[in-house]
């Protein structure tokens, strides 16, 4: 396997993982770094990079970001989110995947790209729910900026610095799991 290859997954996996956070922000972050040069995309996927898609992918982004601070709408979201992450999550590992046979490229994809997405957003929806039973829905603002946040610091170190996003995916990942520990009930033998 090849340094470039190694890169390309670390750039998937971190995109895949903001796809957990918000769907079409990481999609947008890499058409943007796509039709600017700044990533070359697998040849079936060159599209992303086109500025018909950096327009589409643009507008999608703000609407889904603004839609997720109106309250009760942000649950519903979630809702629909999750598959959609997963797919999300599975476009970007398959675009962005260099030098590898087609099959492992979808296994991958399907595995460390729609996986990591689905767990987070799975996380992220229970974090909200969680939210909205215990404040009334008033904290998910809050909620949101932080997915938000997320979303946009991961995606950009995942274009730029796509090392420093896998290790960033694999903090949150740590954190969930032990947010997930401590709050699961405990099982009496």
């Amino acid at each position: 396997m090849t340094p470039e290859t190694v890169i390309s997954i670390f750039l998937g996996v971190g995109l895949a993982a903001s796809a957990g956070f918000r769907v079409f922000l990481p999609l947008f972050a890499l058409s943007l770094a796509a039709y600017f040069g700044v990533w070359d995309l697998n040849d079936n996927w060159e599209w992303i990079g086109s500025f018909a898609a950096v327009l589409t992918l643009g507008i999608a982004t703000v609407v889904e970001i603004f839609a997720y601070f109106i309250p009760w709408v942000d649950n519903a979201l979630d809702t629909i989110a999750l598959p959609l992450a997963a797919i999300a999550g599975t476009a970007v590992m398959v675009s962005t995947v260099a030098n590898l046979d087609p099959v492992v490229t979808w296994s991958l994809a399907i595995i460390a790209g729609g996986g990591t997405a689905s767990a987070i957003k799975g996380a992220n929806a229970t974090g909200r729910l969680t939210s909205t039973a215990t404040t009334g829905g008033v904290a998910n603002p809050i909620v949101s900026t932080l997915e938000t946040g997320t979303a946009a610091v991961v995606s950009t170190a995942s274009i730029f610095f796509p090392v420093g996003a896998a290790i960033l995916v694999i903090i949150i990942l740590v954190i969930i799991f032990r947010i997930y520990r401590k709050l699961r009930p405990k099982i009496k033998n």
